[in-house]
């Protein structure tokens, strides 16, 4: 088993990436997070807009300054914007991808330089909606599908260099489907996965010896739609 070290945690403040960065911490490492806003339990943090790819970069040479360099990196920033393609804001539409899609990549490439030095970990977090489309959902779809096709394409590049998982969660109980119109929520009787759970199969990942990858793990509740 591998020690974790210093991991970036990009949407750490809340949601899925809260939940990774106190696993993190109980599994020996030390979590920075990346997130625009600093989370509540005074983590060490970066305040970043992860849509503004430049400051995401250098968001991540300053933690690599900070800590000495970086061990692992989970991308767990995500936000949507649901409805109707011809309804829906220009700016909104396309700060989905920038968040989602650009803005991981950005923290990766930064990242990668420190991760081949410690022979480190990514864990990009996709989601079942990478894998299956869903009407009123272009945006997330276009950018979940997008970091499928980053990710395999960066386990060919970096292979044996850095290791590289792709995450695909199913819906989760955090606070992602808030604010949303009705029709958008889970129903009442919708079963969704405990954040801790998703987060704990993240840490199986980074925590793996360098001759070993996860390449790809698919967690959700059993009545999951997306899958198989």
């Amino acid at each position: 088993m591998r020690e974790l070290g210093t991991v970036v945690v990009t949407g750490g403040a809340s949601g899925l990436g809260a939940a990774v960065a106190g696993a993190v911490t109980r599994a020996g490492g030390t979590p920075v997070v990346l997130d625009v806003n600093a989370p509540a339990d005074g983590l060490a943090h970066e305040v970043v807009d992860l849509s503004d790819t430049r400051a995401a970069e250098a968001a991540v040479a300053r933690v690599a300054d900070a800590h000495g360099g970086i061990d692992g990196v989970v991308t767990a920033a995500g936000t949507d914007a649901c409805g109707r393609l011809e309804e829906i804001e220009t700016e909104r539409w396309e700060r989905v991808v920038a968040v989602n899609l650009l803005g991981t990549v950005a923290v990766v490439r930064a990242a990668l330089p420190h991760l081949r030095t410690a022979r480190g970990r990514v864990v990009t977090v996709a989601s079942t909606l990478g894998w299956r489309a869903l009407s009123d959902a272009t945006a997330y779809c276009a950018s979940k599908f997008g970091v499928v096709g980053f990710t395999r394409a960066l386990m060919a590049e970096v292979g044996g260099e850095v290791g590289v998982t792709l995450l695909l969660p199913g819906g989760m109980q955090t606070a992602f489907f808030d604010g949303r119109d009705e029709q958008y929520r889970p129903g009442p009787d919708a079963r969704l996965a405990p954040p801790d759970e998703v987060a704990e199969a993240v840490v199986f990942a980074l925590s793996r010896p360098p001759e070993v990858d996860v390449r790809e793990l698919m967690v959700s509740v059993p009545t999951e739609p997306s899958w198989p």
